[in-house]
């Protein structure tokens, strides 16, 4: 078998998923609804090469305590939440520690919306082919809560879009989604943030910088 070669960046990632997504370009029923903050790096690259828009899904992983990157479960603006019994019952985590993490994750979701908001107001989504992207899957717990509040806005189609993922969890997800498109799917996988040359964080700034940008360029081409 190969060996998995890693990705320089998120951009480079995103990149490489439009070139499996070339049947949207310039689709007018086509969006990417990427997650932040760094799921909005790839998702800003599909929608630059495909010339479609870009808008943002809040959804905020509740990560296990002392090692965040790893969920143990997700929540979406309105408090749908999902979370990964089998992980809270492995480590012991207290009902107290999620219940507490979950409002935390609420309040920056609400900070994060009225902050991005500011600057790009939501684009509808019923009957929409919704290409719905991260920079990578650990647990699933993210884009499956993403899928599950994505589903009430009855888009037409739900693409499930991302560089790197473990092969059960893109496996758990089918039945969530209409398609999955992964480029790297390692086992063991033991992180996304191992899959990148580059995985430096994202600020809020240039999650703005970048939704500007797609809207400025997306109005541009449809002049």
């Amino acid at each position: 078998m190969a060996e998995l070669k890693r990705f320089n960046n998120r951009m480079q990632a995103g990149a490489f998923l439009s070139q499996r997504l070339r049947v949207f370009f310039q689709h007018p029923n086509a969006i990417v609804l990427a997650l932040p903050r760094g799921g909005v790096q790839v998702g800003f690259s599909i929608a630059k090469i495909l010339e479609i828009p870009l808008d943002v899904m809040l959804v905020r992983k509740l990560g296990v305590p002392g090692h965040e990157e790893y969920a143990m479960g997700a929540i979406a603006n309105g408090g749908l939440c999902v979370l990964q019994h089998e992980v809270l019952e492995a480590l012991e985590i207290p009902t107290s520690v999620v219940e507490n993490m979950a409002q935390r994750a609420l309040l920056e979701i609400d900070r994060q919306e009225k902050l991005y908001r500011s600057i790009r107001t939501g684009i509808p989504l019923r009957g929409r082919i919704v290409i719905l992207v991260d920079d990578g899957m650990a647990t699933g717990s993210s884009m499956l809560i993403a899928a599950k509040t994505l589903r009430k806005e009855m888009p037409a189609r739900i693409i499930l879009a991302t560089p790197v993922a473990p092969p059960d969890v893109c496996e758990k997800l089918r039945e969530e989604v209409d398609e999955i498109i992964c480029l790297n799917t390692p086992d063991p996988f033991y992180a996304v943030g191992l899959w990148y040359e580059n995985f430096e964080q994202i600020t809020d700034a240039e999650v703005m910088r970048l939704l500007e940008e797609s809207e400025r360029e997306h109005t541009q081409h449809y002049r």
